[in-house]
C-alpha cells in the first residue's frame, strides 16, 4: 500500500488490485496548492454533499464514484465505511458535521477522520473497528487540540498515525503548527517522509507516529 500526501486533508491512497482513493480534495486557489494530476476511482469527501454525483475533479482521471454520506460501500473489492461525526464538540451546531471514513483493502484499514472536531464515543469507535494507519486532523483552529487528538488516538490504538491538516509551507490556509500535536505524543524530533509504503505484514506492532511531506500536483 502507498499513502501519499497532497496537503490538509488530501491523499491518494493505492494497493495493487484495488481502485485508487483520493480524500478531501482542496479548493486550489484558497490553498496555494495543486492538486495532483493522477489516477483516482473514488474521490471521498468528509463534508456531506446533497448530490455529490455532481462533483468534478479537475486533474484526477477515471474518478467512478464520489462518496460524501455516511455508509458502506463495496467498490471493486474496496471495502468502504463512512461513520457520521461532527466538526465541534457540540454535535456539529458550531461547524457542521463530519464524515470518517474506513477503507479496508487486502488486509490493511485506513481511517481518515476528515474534520473531527470531538473527541469520539463508543458507538462510533466500534462502528470504525481496527485501524492501521490512521489519518487525524491536528491543525484546525476549531478542531481538536493536541490533548483531543491524543485522547481520540487511545481510543482507536492504530498502528501508525499520520497527522494532516496543520500548517506547512507555501500554505495559504491558516492551520496550527504540528509542534503542540508532536510534543504532546511525546516526539522531540521527526523526520518526514514522501510517501508512506506499507509491505503486507509489515505493519509495526507499536503505534508509530509518521510525519509525511505534501507533494505537489
Amino acid at each position: 500500500m502507498e499513502i501519499t500526501w497532497y496537503g490538509l486533508g488530501c491523499f491518494r491512497i493505492t494497493e495493487r488490485g484495488y481502485p485508487a482513493v483520493i480524500t478531501d480534495p482542496f479548493d486550489e486557489d484558497e490553498t496555494g496548492y495543486a492538486l495532483p494530476h493522477a489516477r483516482a476511482e473514488i474521490v471521498s469527501l468528509s463534508t456531506p454533499l446533497e448530490d455529490a454525483a455532481k462533483v468534478r475533479w479537475r486533474g484526477f482521471r477515471g474518478v467512478q464514484r464520489t462518496l460524501a454520506s455516511p455508509g458502506e460501500y463495496e467498490i471493486g473489492g474496496l471495502f468502504v465505511t463512512g461513520v457520521n461525526s461532527y466538526r465541534d464538540a457540540k454535535k456539529g451546531a458550531l461547524h457542521g458535521e463530519n464524515i470518517i471514513y474506513i477503507f479496508e483493502m487486502n488486509g490493511f484499514s485506513v481511517c481518515h477522520l476528515g474534520e473531527l472536531g470531538h473527541v469520539l464515543n463508543q458507538s462510533r469507535i466500534e462502528a470504525i473497528g481496527n485501524v492501521n494507519v490512521l489519518l487525524i486532523p491536528v491543525g484546525l483552529k476549531k478542531g481538536l487540540t493536541p490533548s483531543m487528538a491524543s485522547e481520540v488516538i487511545s481510543l482507536i490504538e492504530p498502528n501508525i498515525i499520520i497527522p494532516m491538516d496543520y500548517h506547512t509551507p507555501g500554505l495559504k490556509a491558516k492551520r496550527a503548527s504540528v509542534d503542540r500535536f508532536l510534543k504532546e505524543m511525546g516526539i522531540s524530533s521527526t523526520t518526514t517522509e514522501a510517501v508512506l509504503k506499507i509491505a503486507s505484514g509489515k505493519i509495526p506492532e507499536a503505534t508509530t507516529v509518521i510525519v509525511l511531506e505534501p507533494q505537489q500536483g
